[in-house]
């Protein structure tokens, strides 16, 4: 019985002394590749618009959060913005973190948005945005 227990108790020290979380030079490295990739996505909606932008950036099964509503996938995305062809879109991030395994991280920052409306006239929308990054 004595054997049994302690050959129990090694296996758990065992499984869990082989899970060995990523270093500090790991993380950072992860951070900069989803802070670049932020960064990509603002530059091009500067240059091409916020449409190009999304529709180059978001996942499949991306969701935007639009005046509290839901937009599901990146078909529904397209349509919703098939005619947002601004850019006046300033988006930098306030925040990147990333999980231990690096293929999950968040961001979240201040958003400056600028389009012309129906009459011409130039709104100005302000804002705080969150982004959920998943590795591909």
């Amino acid at each position: 019985m004595k054997k049994q227990i302690f050959f129990v108790f090694f296996l758990i020290i065992l499984c869990f002394s082989c899970h060995k979380n990523p270093d500090e030079k790991t993380i950072l490295s992860w951070k900069k590749e989803i802070l670049e990739t932020e960064l990509a996505f603002a530059k091009m909606a500067k240059k091409e618009g916020i449409n190009k932008a999304f529709l180059e950036y978001v996942a499949d099964d991306g969701v935007l959060l639009r005046n509290d509503s839901l937009i599901l996938g990146k078909n529904a995305i397209s349509s919703y913005l098939k005619n947002s062809n601004s850019k006046g879109l300033d988006w930098k991030p306030d925040f990147v973190e990333v999980s231990n395994s690096g293929d999950l991280g968040y961001t979240y920052g201040k958003y400056t948005y600028k389009y012309p409306d129906s009459t011409g006239a130039i709104q100005i929308n302000k804002g705080v945005f969150h982004t959920v990054w998943k590795k591909q």
